[in-house]
């Protein structure tokens, strides 16, 4: 979803217009980005909105562990091992 100029908002028109804001992000599932002093400061979005963003990062570290334990795998099956002592050169452990 693109951001427009009329969703970047200045943190002083939030202080004055926050409920407004809300409703608006509510109602539009859009965000709001909020500035201050004319530079990115936070952002408004709507809770359900930011809770699939936590499912979908959740989501990733987990495939991404999948994908590294199914690598560990295939490094076992091809007989790619590092013997304690070179795991101890190499991390310094």
């Amino acid at each position: 979803m693109a951001i427009s100029s009329k969703d970047i908002v200045p943190l002083t028109r939030v202080r004055a217009k926050l409920s407004e804001l809300c409703d608006e992000v509510k109602r539009g599932r859009k965000e709001k980005i909020i500035t201050k002093n004319g530079e990115s400061y936070a952002a408004l979005i709507d809770a359900d909105r930011l809770d699939y963003y936590h499912r979908l990062e959740r989501e990733h570290i987990h495939l991404t562990l999948l994908e590294e334990a199914i690598r560990g795998i295939e490094d076992l099956d091809a007989g790619k091992l590092l013997t304690p002592a070179k795991l101890k050169a190499r991390y310094g452990r």
